[in-house]
């Protein structure tokens, strides 16, 4: 069981403590992935502006 520090005193976590954990954990993993979907899809748009030959400068001044 997973233990937590409350008001300087180490005890184990109950259960809705539990619970919520994994909820937090799900919600932080599930964000984590969104983000990094969206910095892939992201780069892939720059390297496909990138190959129709556009200008670093022209790619900044599209997407800012």
């Amino acid at each position: 069981m997973s233990k937590v520090l409350d008001n300087g005193v180490l005890r184990d976590m109950t259960e809705a403590e539990l619970a919520q954990l994994e909820i937090d954990r799900q919600a932080y993993e599930a964000q984590i992935a969104e983000e990094q979907a969206a910095a892939a899809l992201r780069a892939s748009a720059l390297a496909k502006l990138a190959a129709l030959g556009l200008t670093e400068a022209e790619i900044q001044a599209l997407v800012g």
